[in-house]
């Protein structure tokens, strides 16, 4: 028997009801939730099976990661295969979506890829479309908590482009691309969802 291709991350078992529960008020009743950086599959699998009204694109630039999306998300009808797709390129796989979702990723990315997730949910959201953003932040001119502190030391350790984004940088980066401000859900440890909207 093959191996099982499923991946599985502590923290997604973690935060995906409290993902759910930030996100369920804010999404559409209807239409195709485009998920950047999809990771193992685990949100996108949770959030589909609660929210079968929705269509679901998860998109991950792993080839080892979209076996596991597709593994965690067989049987879910409302789920297309994971699709490559990566954030910072100019051109995305997908031309239109009615929201778009990323969880966990600008932080350990480069800002490149926030700069090419929010032009990129620009092109392809439309009036009023949303773009949430789930993780952890820092507040400008706010000490961190300490969990986020150790957190993000660690990762510029790991990488000198990763660490935790202010919130302020991804508000200015989103209002640049013609987002409104962003509603701001505490969540918890010490994360946060941001929820941009196309105006309109």
């Amino acid at each position: 028997m093959p191996d099982d291709p499923r991946r599985s991350a502590p923290s997604a078992l973690r935060n995906r009801e409290p993902i759910l529960r930030a996100l369920r008020p804010h999404l559409p009743a209807g239409g195709l939730v485009l998920e950047v950086a999809s990771g193992t599959g685990e949100h996108v699998a949770h959030l589909a099976a609660a929210l079968p009204g929705l269509r679901w694109q998860p998109t991950e630039p792993d080839d080892a990661n979209r076996a596991s999306i597709d593994a965690w998300c067989a049987g879910l009808p409302n789920v297309l295969p994971a699709l490559p797709l990566d954030a910072a390129a100019a051109g995305w796989p997908v031309a239109r979506a009615d929201a778009v979702l990323c969880i966990n990723m600008i932080h350990i990315a480069p800002w490149a890829a926030a700069q090419g997730l929010v032009a990129g949910a620009a092109r392809v959201l439309p009036a009023g479309g949303l773009l949430a953003l789930y993780g952890p932040y820092r507040r400008r001119g706010r000490p961190m908590e300490p969990g986020n502190a150790a957190f993000d030391a660690d990762l510029r350790r790991r990488d000198p482009a990763w660490g935790l984004r202010e919130v302020e940088a991804v508000a200015e980066l989103a209002a640049a691309a013609g987002f409104g401000p962003p509603g701001v859900v505490a969540m918890p440890a010490d994360n946060l969802t941001l929820l941009f909207r196309r105006p309109g």
